[in-house]
């Protein structure tokens, strides 16, 4: 592992840890400004959904772990190794009531989660 990566992952986690509140599974009506609402279909405007960063903390301190998700420092390794996905989050998410089925279709907010994820893991994952 290079130096820059363990002080990335270090600073990281480190910060994941302040935000523990976050783990709550707080909701929001905007996502992001780069996830495309239209995706979700005409009713999406009345559905609240987590917002890809607090999806992959939420993963992080264990909120998905009944739904199969690692946490922790073995997300962090399965994520290293692509042993888990933005899509493995959101089925995970949606198993987990924490976000609608549509969302599985919507590319966006699996670009969204993936960046996320990438910078938890420290891994550059293509689109």
């Amino acid at each position: 592992m290079k130096l820059t990566t363990l002080i990335n992952s270090t600073v990281i986690i480190a910060s994941l840890a302040f935000t523990s509140g976050i783990a709550s599974a707080q909701t929001t009506k905007s996502i992001n400004t780069a996830v495309n609402l239209d995706a979700l279909g005409s009713n999406s405007t009345n559905v609240s959904y987590i917002q890809p960063f607090n999806l992959v903390n939420l993963a992080y301190q264990g909120g998905l772990k009944q739904q199969g998700v690692p946490s922790g420092g073995s997300l962090i390794s399965k994520g290293q190794r692509g042993n888990i996905t933005a899509k493995d989050l959101v089925k995970a998410a949606i198993n987990a009531k924490k976000l609608p089925a549509q969302v599985l279709n919507n590319q966006d907010y699996i670009s969204a989660v993936n960046l996320q994820l990438g910078i938890l893991t420290g891994v550059n994952y293509p689109g």
